[in-house]
């Protein structure tokens, strides 16, 4: 199977179903509680592939050249990064459960862009879950921090999960 670097010793396993056992039912979700992260090196080539595997062009991602004459000053991540840092941050026995959890909604602000070179932290957890219309809910929380403390980005969201 193939993985991509998650950070510098740890590798990012893109085996989706590998510990799908080992992963949280709705009943063991302690709301508050934080979620186990891992660190994240972003490197060029992980911006270059996402943007890539979206279709995205804009030369602040992808030509260093016209990023250092932009407003930024050098290459930036696009801000929908943060879906590839949501599972290069989470061990994969901690994914949501599968097959079966369906994203009910969520909502992004960004405040910096992520860079080439950044080590990504992630702060997650869930806040809430409720049980609504025969379906089981958890509201999550996701902060993603540079190396320096800086916020990049933050997150709300809710899924529901499989019975």
């Amino acid at each position: 199977m193939a993985q991509a670097e998650s950070s510098a010793t740890t590798p990012f396993e893109t085996d989706f179903w590998k510990d799908a056992k080992l992963r949280k039912v709705w009943d063991d979700i302690v709301p508050g509680e934080p979620r186990k992260t891992l660190p994240y090196k972003l490197t060029q080539e992980a911006i270059a592939l996402y943007c890539r595997a979206v279709g995205e062009t804009n030369p602040l991602y992808l030509d260093e050249a016209a990023a250092k004459a932009g407003p930024y000053g050098g290459l930036i991540a696009p801000p929908a990064i943060h879906i590839l840092l949501m599972f290069a941050c989470t061990p994969a026995d901690d994914w949501m459960r599968s097959p079966g959890t369906v994203n009910a909604g969520q909502s992004w602000s960004y405040n910096i862009p992520a860079r080439p070179g950044d080590t990504i932290t992630l702060q997650a957890r869930a806040l809430d879950k409720f049980i609504k219309r025969e379906r089981l809910f958890v509201v999550h929380d996701n902060v993603f921090f540079n190396q320096h403390g800086d916020v990049i980005c933050s997150g709300r969201g809710q899924t529901i999960r499989p019975m």
